[in-house]
């Protein structure tokens, strides 16, 4: 197949533009800023604060994070913030948080290797986790087991002891099957079930119905296999279940997530070391931005924003009243926008216009704002559309601060270079727009912001700079500086004194619900998207160069699609849904099985695969099916 030119790269943001007769030019800081504010403040003035939405940047420090949403709720007054975290991760801090009480992975990398045997659930983590899969890799040498659940035969899976290749959309009737399994089997860790949980007897009887045949009828993996899962996990001495957006991107991701912590509460694989439930996490902060507040549910330490308590301790902090209800989700307030009650929108360093489902509608909605301002370091598809674009010096060495891992290990960044041009720091900006309305913020150094966190978000109180520094990283909870941090959680469901164990954790009844985008015969196959090594998010970062890896984007189809369709790797081809159409070279991938259809989201400005991609969306966390799409493919310019 001849090799794609790459397009050409972004280029970086070094001033300021403000948009003039339709189109975008160069703007001093001041004019920028006073548009930005002014902008805000009109709407606020005519449609009340919660016509207002923040998406915050889970690339961005935890200082950043912070400010950002403070600025939404101290500024502005409303609670419409959130980040990238609806896009991938929200099913997973809610389903823990509902089991657990926080939202967070249980275990430590560290417990990754020391561990008997890792089940990688819904997740390609060798190429979308590579540093992770280091740490799996070990756990192999030294004799775990893996077993990897996930409708395509990825590298990860060519990795296993075990690939379970089930269909997609099927992970609740595994799940159950496997928990059927064990409990017939008499498996399940009584004492723990008894001491740290509650509603076994309602989930017992709620997966009867799902027998290994019956199972494999459903999910398409042999009944076998199940059992192999089943009892495998529940004899090991140390187990972690670990998932990724396989398991979140669905329209009932929640549920999907609380079906593996049932396996884990079954089995007494929580809370205790080597073993645990861990979501791993896509970008570099995306746990952090949900820690600091950077969310519509909580507050910095994942405080309950209905607590009083929680929100008079905060606003006597900020000399500002906090509003006593949840915000919007970045789902919601795109909603907001078409309905025409959202009007004005603070973007930094995300890109909704190419990252989200039904990509073309988001772009719609975009444009029915009166002002949309895009805080970023490249001119990006969605900062195109702003009324003012201000450049970031953000950069993953721009930056001074600190972040947070998909194992809860808060780390020190440094800044090591000046961002180019005029661009300027995340938090000058923010701080800038707020003293123009009416707010005088002047943090001295990023130190300052932490300290602030640390004397709101109990669970970060002993993580002073310094010691960040003497400890390389630190793991909340970390309640004082002479304390020590756990590497896991949880394990108070084990105490024996029922009031040290504290609320147990409650078993979830669960049933099964296909995808909304159900196949037919004008739309026969199932696409199911994901992220490749080569290649990051959106493109905007990784697009723009040559690389032996990079293939740009492609229709990755079974040999058998390919030969029924009369396709070879190389071939245009055209892939449409109910939603859209677009046209790439075919890819012929023995992982696949078929009626399976594989695409990523990195080659937006070549394939926007999104465009493709349905927007239905979990009630709970907000978070679009992009797992489940019914396409239709044929070759271009044949019969």
């Amino acid at each position: 197949m001849a090799k794609k030119t790459p397009r050409a790269p972004y280029v970086r943001l070094t001033r300021p533009l403000v948009r003039d007769a339709g189109e975008l030019r160069p703007a001093s800081w001041d004019e920028a800023l006073d548009r930005a504010a002014e902008g805000f403040r009109r709407n606020v003035e005519a449609h009340g604060p919660d016509a207002f939405g923040m998406f915050s940047c889970a690339r961005a420090t935890n200082e950043m994070n912070f400010v950002a949403q403070k600025f939404t709720r101290v500024v502005i007054g409303t609670n419409n913030v959130d980040s990238c975290n609806r896009t991938c991760h929200a099913p997973s801090v809610a389903g823990l948080a509902a089991a657990f009480g926080s939202g967070g992975g249980t275990s430590s990398y560290q417990e990754i290797e020391d561990t008997d045997l890792i089940v990688l659930w819904g997740s390609s983590a060798r190429e979308a986790h590579p540093i992770f899969f280091q740490h799996v890799l070990k756990a192999i040498r030294r004799g775990a087991r893996v077993f990897a659940v996930d409708p395509r035969r990825t590298s990860t899976a060519r990795w296993a002891d075990r690939w379970l290749g089930l269909n997609v959309g099927t992970d609740i009737p595994l799940a159950n099957a496997v928990a059927r399994e064990i409990i017939h089997a008499g498996l399940h860790n009584t004492t723990f079930v008894e001491r740290g949980t509650s509603g076994f007897a309602e989930f017992a009887a709620s997966v009867e119905p799902w027998t290994l045949e019956a199972a494999e009828r459903e999910t398409g993996v042999p009944a076998a296999a199940i059992r192999e899962l089943a009892h495998a996990y529940a004899r090991a001495d140390r187990a972690q279940l670990c998932w990724t957006l396989g398991i979140t991107e669905h329209h009932n991701a929640t549920d999907n997530v609380r079906a593996l912590i049932n396996l884990a509460l079954l089995t007494g694989h929580v809370g205790c070391y080597g073993s645990g439930l861990n979501p791993l996490r896509g970008q570099n902060n995306v746990q952090g931005g949900g820690d600091m507040g950077a969310i519509p549910d909580r507050l910095a330490g994942f405080q309950d924003i209905l607590d009083p308590a929680v929100r008079t301790r905060f606003a006597q902090a900020w000399g500002r009243e906090i509003q006593p209800r949840h915000g919007l989700n970045l789902t919601d307030m795109l909603a907001a926008m078409g309905a025409g009650t959202l009007t004005a929108a603070y973007i930094i360093g995300e890109n909704p216009t190419q990252s989200e489902a039904d990509a073309e509608h988001t772009v719609k909605r975009l444009g029915l704002l009166d002002h949309l301002v895009v805080q970023d370091i490249f001119l990006t598809r969605t900062a195109r559309m702003a009324d003012v674009v201000l450049p970031a010096g953000a950069a993953w060495c721009e930056s001074d601060g600190t972040m947070t891992n998909s194992e809860r290990r808060v780390q020190r960044v440094r800044k090591a270079l000046d961002p180019p041009g005029e661009a300027r720091d995340d938090i000058d900006i923010l701080c800038a727009l707020a003293r123009r309305l009416g707010h005088d913020w002047r943090y001295e150094r990023a130190e300052d912001i932490w300290d602030e966190v640390r004397s709101l978000s109990p669970i970060h109180a002993g993580m002073s700079y310094a010691r960040l520094e003497e400890r390389q990283g630190i793991q909340w909870p970390c309640y004082s500086e002479d304390g020590e941090e756990p590497s896991f959680l949880h394990s108070r469901l084990w105490e024996t004194d029922p009031e040290a164990r504290g609320r147990p954790a409650p078993f979830a009844v669960l049933r099964h619900s296909p995808p909304v985008d159900r196949l037919d015969q004008e739309f026969p196959l199932r696409l199911t998207t994901g992220r490749r090594l080569d290649s990051y998010n959106t493109g905007v970062q990784s697009g723009g160069f040559a690389s032996p890896l990079r293939r740009g984007e492609n229709v990755e189809l079974s040999p058998e699609d390919a030969e029924r369709l009369g396709v070879t790797t190389g071939e245009q081809v055209r892939i449409s849904s109910r939603r859209g159409t677009v046209t790439a070279p075919a890819f012929v991938d023995p992982a696949l099985r078929p009626g399976l259809v594989f695409m990523t989201m990195h080659f937006p400005d070549e394939v926007n695969t999104n465009s493709l991609t349905i927007e239905a969306t979990d009630p709970i966390a907000g978070t679009a099916e992009y797992k489940a799409t019914a396409v239709r493919v044929e070759k271009v310019g044949g019969n």
